[in-house]
């Protein structure tokens, strides 16, 4: 069952990102990277960045005693670490989730305009609305949402736990309502079988893979694994060896044997991959189609406004400081808590949101 509510959400163009995120020449990469590393250390500060950021943000924080993973695990590696400061690269609600957690740190991101597609279309005043309507579900939010829709749900999940605390309710008898990503939400559906109402949002970038032509490139291909993150639509999903998480798909290709993947999700995460499986070889999964300027464009440009210039601006200034209502902190943080609860009850992986 479908909620009738979807919003538009304005993409920036590649204009845009350039603008705030522009390429580098080798001696200005050199110079920022060395001017953070003093920053981070001058300013009691840790860098964690997500599997989606470029490659340059992934090794700064791995060689300055950081973190590279999903928006949750992010988070809970910022409130075990002993630095005041934590500087979220990845979007706004993965700052958010890190204030959530960790109240009594300053949390820094490079740029406030790095926000979510699905954070955007699901704006937190209507999808209360949609709650105040349907009193008798359980609220389920993924983690890529608000702060301020974090509070009105009962649980958030991450792709890595959605589907057994959505079993878990269903087997309670508890009817559900689903935010927002609806294809995510459809393959738990099918899964679970549970009685589910779903906010129509989507992710930019796993709405675009196509079926058919991931088809045929496997014709071309008929040794490789297909690696496919649950927000891409069903028929991609259908075609997957793999339905994972972030760190599902890079843990399958560390573990398969295929010497070939076709990775359906964004291409980010190559790097990480090229890490753990140096000598795998990974191939972006097509989002071509019809007036497509490239093969794949499986890059979020949101997560493309993330580097070295704006990291190093904020760490001097420190602006882009991610600042939550207490009220709504405090009620956001119930549902988290309750998710990393249940795991640990169970035992379950948490970490693997987009």
């Amino acid at each position: 069952m479908n909620a009738p509510l979807s919003f538009p959400v304005q993409i920036p163009d590649a204009a845009s990102v350039a603008r705030i995120a522009p390429e580098l020449d080798n001696d200005e990469r050199e110079s920022l990277r060395q001017r953070a590393k003093q920053l981070l250390k001058q300013k009691d500060a840790v860098l964690v960045a997500h599997y989606y950021t470029d490659p340059d943000l992934q090794m700064l924080a791995d060689e300055t005693g950081g973190h590279v993973a999903d928006s949750l695990e992010m988070a809970r590696f910022s409130h075990q670490h002993s630095a005041s400061t934590v500087v979220v690269c990845g979007v706004r609600f993965m700052g958010e989730t890190a204030k959530i957690l960790n109240p009594e740190k300053r949390v820094l991101v490079p740029e406030m305009q790095a926000t979510c597609s699905l954070d955007l279309g699901c704006p937190a005043g209507a999808f209360s609305d949609l709650c105040d309507e349907y009193p008798d579900r359980t609220v389920v939010v993924y983690a890529n949402t608000s702060a301020a829709v974090k509070a009105r749900a009962d649980w958030v999940v991450t792709s890595g736990i959605a589907l057994d605390i959505i079993a878990t309710l269903n087997e309670r008898g508890e009817k559900i309502l689903w935010a927002p990503d609806r294809y995510l939400g459809d393959y738990i559906q099918r899964m679970t079988g549970a009685d589910m109402l779903m906010w129509q949002g989507s992710c930019i970038v796993h709405e675009a893979f196509k079926a058919d032509e991931l088809e045929r490139l496997l014709a071309k291909k008929p040794g490789a694994a297909v690696l496919v993150h649950p927000e891409a639509p069903a028929p991609v999903i259908a075609l997957a060896d793999v339905v994972g998480s972030t760190s599902a798909l890079i843990k399958a290709v560390k573990s398969l044997p295929n010497e070939t993947f076709i990775v359906a999700t964004d291409r980010g995460i190559f790097h990480k991959m090229r890490e753990v499986a140096p000598h795998k070889t990974l191939i972006a999964a097509p989002t071509a189609g019809e007036g497509a300027t490239c093969e794949s464009c499986a890059h979020c440009p949101w997560m493309a406004m993330n580097g070295l210039r704006n990291l190093v601006a904020v760490l001097e200034t420190g602006n882009n400081e991610i600042v939550i209502n207490e009220s709504i902190r405090a009620r956001a943080l119930i549902p988290v808590q309750r998710m990393l609860e249940f795991a640990e009850s169970r035992r379950v992986e948490v970490v693997g949101n987009a």
